[in-house]
């Protein structure tokens, strides 16, 4: 099956937003706020209950939530996912895909059922997701440019060329320790989907039009 564009999952993840109710603001922020810009419009998002929820579980460092831990290992980390509430409420889910080296698929439902992907490989865990193939650019050289001076408005994450099934493609992906506690697993994961979403629009001018 051919995979989507990061443009479907745009189009889904604001449907989704204006069903639940939540409008769009635009923000002006030095680059170097964007990161905790990023975490306000997640808190923003959540209800007083759940916030709240969610700061007692932080503090009480529940299912490894704030413990410094030994590396993880994809298996154990497909079974802590579900306990955190970004699985456990449903806005997510994760699918472990065996081979040679495991990785985790997840569906990121409020966005639009974005994919993403993680693997744990030694000391590093990275988050990734598909944003387009070359094709649809149209001008490569130019969007290469604009990339370069551009990418360090998305907090934590940088866009990569890639080759899937013989075609190259950008991603856009994050990094973090395999020691790195599941609060930041799973923020890194929110902080990537929300960043697809906004490069999609923000390198619009430079795609082709989306059939």
């Amino acid at each position: 099956m051919q995979p989507k564009s990061s443009a479907h999952y745009q189009r889904e993840y604001r449907k989704r937003l204006r069903e639940q109710g939540f409008v769009k603001k635009e923000v002006w922020v030095l680059p170097e706020n964007a990161r905790q810009l990023a975490i306000y419009e997640q808190e923003l998002r959540q209800s007083a209950k759940l916030r709240a929820s969610n700061e007692l579980k932080y503090v009480k460092g529940a299912n490894r939530m704030t413990d410094i831990m030994a590396p993880w290992t994809t298996m154990a980390l497909y079974e802590a996912l579900p306990a955190s509430n970004l699985f456990s409420l449903g806005r997510a889910e994760v699918e472990l895909i065996d081979g040679v080296s495991q990785a985790l698929h997840i569906v990121m439902n409020e966005y639009g059922d974005l994919p993403i992907f993680v693997t744990v490989s030694g000391e590093q865990i990275l988050v990734e997701s598909l944003l387009w193939s070359v094709k649809e650019v149209k001008d490569v050289a130019v969007f290469n440019e604009a990339i370069l001076r551009t990418h360090k408005f998305f907090p934590l994450s940088t866009i990569s060329l890639d080759k899937i099934d013989g075609d190259d493609c950008y991603h856009m992906f994050g990094a973090l320790s395999s020691t790195s506690s599941l609060q930041n697993i799973v923020f890194e994961m929110e902080i990537l989907a929300s960043n697809v979403i906004q490069a999609t629009e923000a390198y619009a001018e430079f795609l082709l039009a989306d059939d």
